[in-house]
Formats: C-alpha cells, sequence, structure tokens
C-alpha cells in the first residue's frame, strides 16, 4: 500500500532553565532491579561524574551506590552515592525507576493503579524543588506514567519524555539481525505505540542499510517474508512476558536503552529515538503519550517526527492510542 504524508514535525518550545544543571550529574529514583542495573550501566559509560541514587529504603540505596562505586576502579572516575530529594534540583537527568513489579501472567497496564500512587508521591518531592534537567520515566507501564508525569511535575512537556519502545525497538533490531545474519545496527526499524501489548512494528519503512527489508529478506532467507514478520512480532511482543516467567524480571536490556537515552541527552547528540511523549493531534491522536520518533538532545524532546506510516500502520497506532486513552480516563490525577 503506498504511503501517506506524515504530519509536518513539530518543533518543541525553547523554555528557559529553573537554573543551571549539572551537566555531568544524575540522580536515579528507585533502587530495584532497574535502577541499580542502570546505575552500573551508567557507571560503566562514563558519561556522569555523579550519581545519587535515591529509594525508599535508604540502606538498600547505600548498599547499591558502595557495590556499585567499587566498580570504578575499573571504569572512570565517578561518585555514587545514597542521596535524598534535595539532591535532584541540579541534576541533568531524573530517572524514575521507582514502582511495583510486574509479576508472571501480569500486563504492564495492570500495574497502573500501583504505580500511579507512588509516581504522587515522587511528584510532589520533584515539584517541591524546580529541578532543571530532564525526566526520564522508565517504570511501567511507562506511557501511561510519562502522561502522568507531564500532568503532575510541573516541568515543561519537552523536559518529561519516557523510555517508550527504545528497547522494543532494540529486542526488534537484534531479532531481526539474528535471523538475517546481518548487525543489528544496520538493521533500520522502528516499534511505535505503546511500550506493552498493542505496540505496531512500522514495517513499511524498515531497512537494512537503505534495502527495503522485504528485498533484504528475499537475498537472505527462503520461505513467507509475512510469515517471517509475524514471527518477528510474537517474539518481541512477547520477551518482556518470557523473561519474567523466566527469571522473575527485566532489567539488563533496559538499562542499556536507559544509558543510550542519556547519552544523547547529555551530549546533545539530536538523536531520533523512539521515547514516550505527549500527542499533539499528529494521526487524531492527542492527550496520550506514546512512542514516536523525536529528536532527543540537552533539552529533552527538541522536535516530534511523526513516521511516515501505511494507512494500515496508522489505524495500527491508532487503536494502540485508544487502550492508553481507557486507561488514562480511569485515573485520578488530583493532587492531594
Amino acid at each position: 500500500m503506498a504511503q501517506t504524508t506524515s504530519p509536518t514535525p513539530t518543533p518543541a518550545p525553547k523554555l528557559a532553565l529553573p537554573h543551571p544543571v549539572n551537566d555531568r550529574k544524575v540522580a536515579i529514583i528507585g533502587c530495584g532491579f532497574v535502577g541499580s542495573a542502570t546505575g552500573f550501566a551508567l557507571m560503566q559509560s562514563g558519561l556522569f561524574s555523579e550519581i545519587v541514587l535515591i529509594d525508599v529504603d535508604h540502606e538498600r540505596a547505600e548498599g547499591e551506590a558502595l557495590d556499585i562505586s567499587h566498580g570504578t576502579a575499573f571504569a572512570s572516575p565517578c561518585e555514587i552515592y545514597a542521596g535524598t530529594y534535595d539532591d535532584i534540583a541540579d541534576a541533568a537527568i531524573i530517572i524514575i525507576t521507582a514502582g511495583a513489579n510486574q509479576k508472571p501472567g501480569e500486563t504492564r497496564i495492570d500495574l497502573v493503579n500501583k504505580n500511579v500512587q507512588i509516581f504522587k508521591g515522587i511528584l510532589s518531592e520533584i515539584r517541591s524543588r524546580s529541578c532543571a534537567g530532564v525526566l526520564l520515566v522508565v517504570a511501567n507501564p511507562v506511557d501511561i506514567l510519562t502522561h502522568v508525569c507531564v500532568e503532575l511535575s510541573g516541568l515543561p512537556e519537552h523536559r518529561v519524555i519516557g523510555s517508550g519502545t527504545v528497547l522494543d525497538t532494540g529486542r526488534l533490531k537484534h531479532i531481526i539481525g539474528e535471523r538475517l545474519d546481518v548487525d543489528p545496527r544496520n538493521v533500520h526499524a522502528r516499534i511505535l505505540g505503546e511500550h506493552g501489548d498493542s505496540e505496531l512494528i512500522a514495517w513499511s519503512s524498515a531497512h537494512v542499510a537503505g534495502i527495503p527489508l522485504e528485498d533484504f529478506y528475499n537475498m537472505r532467507a527462503n520461505g513467507s517474508y509475512e510469515e517471517f514478520r509475524k514471527e518477528i512480532s510474537d517474539i518481541v511482543r512477547n520477551a518482556a512476558y518470557e523473561i519474567i516467567r523466566k527469571k522473575h524480571a527485566t532489567y539488563y536490556g533496559i538499562a542499556m536503552a536507559v544509558t543510550r537515552i542519556c547519552g544523547a541527552i547529555v551530549r546533545d547528540e539530536k538523536s531520533v529515538l523512539s521515547i514516550s511523549n505527549t500527542m499533539h493531534g499528529e494521526y487524531g491522536i492527542k492527550d496520550v503519550a506514546l512512542s514516536t520518533p523525536c529528536i532527543v538532545g540537552k533539552s529533552g524532546i527538541e522536535v516530534r517526527m511523526p513516521p511516515s506510516l501505511n494507512y494500515r500502520e496508522q489505524c495500527e497506532l491508532k487503536e494502540s492510542a485508544r487502550a492508553l486513552q481507557e486507561v488514562i480516563a480511569s485515573l485520578d490525577l488530583s493532587i492531594e
């Protein structure tokens, strides 16, 4: 089916920061599996010289900080410590991983009511401190919680982003690369919409080093391309459930995805990443956060880049948005 013309990219507003940030400082709120793995990955990355860990269980945060800091002798110099919310005001990035864990058989949406209540308390602390950096939401369901943060954090919208489908897209590239025996870094394909069951793969624009994916598939494999697509879709959509079933949690992959997003921000890379962001009429979708490609730099979202989608993909994106909007409509977002 012919491609449709995508909406004009929407620039983010350029608003002044409350005060200068420390570009080499990151704060991580939540020291569970995801938070601690993220701290470890960021320590190894060399992106930051100061990492503050915050958790309701302060002793747990101290233990994680000690454990991670002992690895700095083999990496780059970095001060890693357990702190409080008073330490977040000048952080370049505030990462929220805090929340209830997803249990086997439980969808990300099932987590929503528990985690919205947790986020209300966290956002109250953030609002009271005039934070100057970018707020990066990682806890699930990430799209719903990104919407909650846009509504309740008091921060400009372009400085509130969710990790969205960055990890899903990484999984997609890995699996396609594995199946077609090519470096996944040369696979250019994206997952859009919800980070969850209603996500969609933008097959119509997928390519490998400029070669349409279907043509590349026919060069490297036998069999039905449609069956290949169905198999890949099922594997990617169920990847988290499979990992949770086998080891009860996922954390390494998302830690690497968060590190990638942080790199785009602190290095002002202007990288295009499929992060969770608030829609404003693109494809007829508004008042919901979901993943579409955005240019990410020092100020967070610099430009929203609605992708070119065929009719079927546009319908799937709208269905994904509707699934999220139904959940949002049931939330109590009043500030106590």
